[in-house]
Order: C-alpha cells, then structure tokens, then sequence
C-alpha cells in the first residue's frame, strides 16, 4: 500500500509550488530579469484612450480645479471688492500655475497690471461675459468639451458658450484678431501642441488684472497623464510687456460623474444692466 506520509508530503509541496506561483505573477521581475511571458512590464505605459490612427483620443468633458481664475499666481484669501457680499465674494488662498512664481512684467506693465486689479470690477472681460480668451478659458470654473476627429479638433467651452477649431491640416494664416485666436495644432508623440496666435489682446489671464496684448503668441501642449487626467501647458510670448517667454501648467480632470454633460452660460443678459445701463432713457 502506498506510504500515506509520503503521501502528504508531495501534496503538500505540490500546493506550495503553486501557491508561490500565483504571488509571483504579480510581481516586477528582478533586476536584470526578463519579465515573465504574459506579464506587463513594471513601467507600462498608461491605458490611454485613442483614435483608430493611434492618436491620443482628447474627446471628452474636462475641468480645471483650484483658484487660477481668481488669479494665476501664488496669493492669500483677500476680501472681494464689495464688502456686502461678505464671504462669498471673497478671493480664496491658492497656490499658482506659473512655473517659477512670477510672471516677468516689464515696470509699465507691471504698474498696469496693478490698475487693472483696482478697476477690475468694470475692467475685467469675464464680468462684461467677453470671450475667455486662450488659455483662460481653459482654467475657468466651468468644463469644457474636447470633440476630436480624424482630421480637425473643436473645443466648445461652457462659458459664455464660446468655442474654437484647432486646424491639424497645413497651418492658416491669421486672417483678422479675434478673442480665441487663430489654433494650429500638431501631435509631438503623443502631445497635442496648439500654436495659437491672432488674439486680440483683450483677454486677461484672470481676476488679478493679469493681461496681455495683441501681440502675444501662445503655445500649448495637452497630453494624457492617464486615461482620466490631461496635463495642460501653456508658454505665452509677448515681448512688448514681458522680458522672456514665461510658462502656466496644471493638471485637468475628466468629468465622470453619471450624464455629465455641457451645459448653457450665457451670459449677456446678466452683464447687460451693468454694461448699458447708463444708456437707458430716464
């Protein structure tokens, strides 16, 4: 009869080996090592969503958090320009989206900035629902909806219901200045590089009285941090009020929530008493 211990033993063994077996499909092979046949690689690539071509596929509804709108830079809660909406009128603290801190005004600039800032209650083009501009429409506290084809790329904000197409196809020149500019757009790898210029120089970068001017040349660069979150970069050029090109970076987010979807703010109507009021017969 067979040795039931002997049994038992190689039972047992059999078990371990395959207990230590399924630990080891779930881990990185050794240095040196090549990875087991079937098993991913430790540094995969993100599972990106892409288009038939094998481009990254950016359509989708995306959202900015944080306070850049209120301003671009690192600043501290601060009380809002009319004392009876108290609290909720209040500038939040946050930290900022320039790299490196500041933004390298030239001294005229730098004092107009400041101006702005005072006035900005009628000098901010948000609060008159003027077209957000590049790149501020894209950190506003509203989403925006990328729409990507085979060939162009539309981008349709919720603010103000403002919208631009980014060209893939052989660059256009500009053919008049307009609030969200002229885009042209390229993939470096898999980052979207939107050259944009055209702009008309109205726009500000936020709140602060942070502005620019007609001349300003912007390029930015959208890419996948994984499937869910974008990094967004933006280097803005304009050598009439800055001393070198200087560059904003922030990560955005895909709204998931259930039938998320781009609403309507349309906003003339509410700006409109403010703007002509003063024109109305008496």
């Amino acid at each position: 009869m067979p040795n039931p211990l002997k049994i038992f033993l190689v039972a047992s063994t059999v078990v371990a080996i395959l207990i230590l077996g399924v630990r080891l499909q779930g881990q990185a092979p050794a240095r040196g090592q090549a990875p087991v046949r079937g098993q991913a690689p430790a540094a995969a690539r993100p599972n990106i969503p892409r288009m038939p071509n094998g481009r990254p596929n950016f359509t989708g509804l995306w959202q900015a958090l944080g306070t850049a709108d209120w301003d671009i830079r690192d600043h501290s809660a601060q009380a809002g320009p009319f004392y009876q909406l108290g609290a909720i009128g209040a500038m939040p603290a946050g930290s900022g989206i320039v790299e490196g801190g500041d933004i390298p005004y030239r001294p005229e600039a730098a004092a107009k900035q400041k101006e702005n800032f005072k006035n900005r209650l009628t000098l901010d083009p948000e609060v008159k629902c003027y077209m957000p501009g590049v790149p501020r429409g894209t950190y506003l506290p509203f989403p925006f909806q990328i729409i990507q084809s085979q060939g162009d790329i539309a981008i349709a904000y919720e603010y103000a219901t403002a919208n631009r197409v980014i060209n893939m196809g052989k660059p256009k020149e500009v053919a008049v200045d307009t609030w969200m500019g002229t885009s042209n757009g390229r993939f470096e790898g898999d980052t979207l590089v939107i050259d944009v210029t055209g702009l008309n120089g109205q726009s500000w970068f936020d709140r602060s009285g942070n502005f620019m001017t007609e001349n300003v040349h912007i390029v930015e660069r959208f890419s996948f941090a994984d499937a869910d979150h974008l990094n967004y970069e933006a280097t803005i050029e304009d050598n009439t009020i800055y001393t070198r090109p200087w560059k904003i970076s922030l990560p955005l987010y895909r709204r998931k929530e259930k039938n998320a979807q781009l609403l309507e703010f349309k906003c003339v109507e509410f700006a409109e008493e403010m703007i002509y009021g003063h024109l109305r017969k008496r």
